[in-house]
């Protein structure tokens, strides 16, 4: 927040290469795994989806066999990737609140606060949607309501941003 673009100069290229390999990695293993299991499943009812993507949630219900090894996969990772990393943000919240309150003045405080408002807004709404999305029994699935979280984040985040 007091020194504005610069990350070049405080962040190192080590630490810089160790997240965008961790987090294709993440990307590849999430991706690799749903596409093993779910390419395991039986399908004896519509090959229709009635969704806007070929999403998980649609294609389980149309799958006859077991879906809990699918399932438990979606908690495994969902847990690692995407609770951790809301927990990550959050963390990363509270030291720019805390910095921000630190401000002297009340223009740049308010200054500071727009400014993350809009992020913050954006980081709760991707991730409360994700979370309703993924993190939940199969036997609260809704298609329905399923695509309008959907649309949330696909259409209203990048909005947003």
């Amino acid at each position: 927040i007091c020194d504005p673009l610069h990350y070049i100069a405080r962040m190192s290229r080590k630490h810089c290469a160790g997240l965008i390999t961790s987090s294709y990695t993440g990307a590849f293993v999430d991706s690799v795994g749903h596409f093993v299991l779910i390419s395991k499943l039986s399908y004896c009812a519509s090959h229709h989806i009635n969704h806007i993507f070929c999403d998980v949630a649609p294609l389980l219900q149309l799958s006859c066999s077991s879906t809990f090894s699918v399932e438990l996969f979606i908690y495994i990772v969902g847990t690692f990737l995407v609770f951790n990393s809301f927990l990550l943000t959050l963390i990363s919240y509270i030291f720019i609140i805390s910095a921000i309150l630190k401000i002297q003045s009340s223009e740049g405080r308010q200054k500071a606060f727009s400014t993350c408002a809009s992020h913050l807004a954006c980081v709760i709404t991707l991730y409360g949607t994700v979370i309703c999305l993924y993190m939940r029994p199969t036997t609260s699935y809704s298609l329905e309501r399923d695509k309008y979280f959907s649309l949330l984040y696909i259409v209203l985040v990048p909005f947003e941003l």
